[in-house]
């Protein structure tokens, strides 16, 4: 018994229909090329008429070419198709796009027509109406049409682009946790510089025990520490000296300056 060369198949979300659209479609089945869509009710309120008509096309140019080709005009309402031989698969030179509003189709017109695709002077315009007795799509009826079904969004609109990444010590979004900011793991990151200095002013270089003041710079004063940098306490009674110096901090932490000690008399 012989079939009519078309049929159905149900999935349970529509992630999944969307996802076998884009692997199966144009795949051989028993040597012939499969075109498979959505054949959900949602599809009739896309189809505003915005449907060209691309002729002249070469035989090496596929669906995915003229896919990519045209939806840089615009949203696709459909993926793009091109007529086929029923038995060999070959192109027969043409082919159709659909976009879900007129500004699109309108640019493709104006940028496309006569341009040139895989070495040949395609022609774009308005595709023919299947019951309109040889009138084209783009009137100015389903103009109207579409600016009214756009009003009540009943069109879809154009996805949002993403949002920026955040910038390097901009605020995180709420829930999300700071990001990094120090220049090693363990190292704490720096403080904001106090009232009156700048960042360039704070910035030091880091030191080891024994070693003085980069080149340069003065030592402050006595009983002060660096800028930005808290004073060390003093270490608790009964804890060991290391040359006149407390215990070295753990691994991970700065050395603050520390001043030599005085003599005791």
């Amino acid at each position: 018994m012989a079939h009519q060369g078309y049929g159905f198949c149900e999935f349970l979300t529509e992630e999944d229909a969307e996802y076998a659209c884009k692997i199966m479609n144009q795949i051989k089945l028993w040597g012939k090329p499969i075109r498979v869509n959505k054949a959900s009710s949602d599809k009739k309120q896309l189809d505003v008429g915005a449907n060209l008509f691309i002729g002249n096309l070469d035989e090496n140019v596929d669906e995915r070419l003229l896919y990519d080709t045209f939806s840089a005009f615009g949203i696709m309402a459909t993926t793009a198709k091109i007529a086929r031989d029923t038995g060999s698969g070959t192109s027969k030179g043409y082919g159709f796009v659909s976009y879900t509003d007129f500004e699109a189709s309108d640019a493709a017109v104006e940028s496309m027509n006569g341009q040139f695709l895989m070495n040949k002077a395609i022609t774009v315009q308005y595709a023919f109406k299947k019951d309109g007795k040889g009138e084209r799509h783009g009137t100015a009826a389903e103009r109207l049409l579409a600016a009214q079904a756009r009003k009540n969004n009943a069109l879809p609109v154009a996805a949002r682009p993403p949002p920026a990444p955040i910038a390097f010590g901009a605020a995180p979004m709420p829930g999300f946790p700071q990001p990094y900011q120090g220049q090693f793991a363990g190292v704490l990151a720096q403080p904001p510089p106090p009232p009156g200095f700048t960042p360039q002013q704070t910035i030091m270089p880091p030191m080891q025990m024994g070693m003085g003041m980069p080149m340069g710079m003065p030592p402050p004063p006595m009983g002060m520490g660096m800028p930005g940098v808290p004073m060390p306490m003093a270490p608790p009674p009964g804890m060991p000296v290391y040359g006149g110096f407390p215990p070295p901090p753990p691994p991970g932490f700065g050395v603050p300056f520390q001043p030599p000690p005085q003599p005791q008399y």
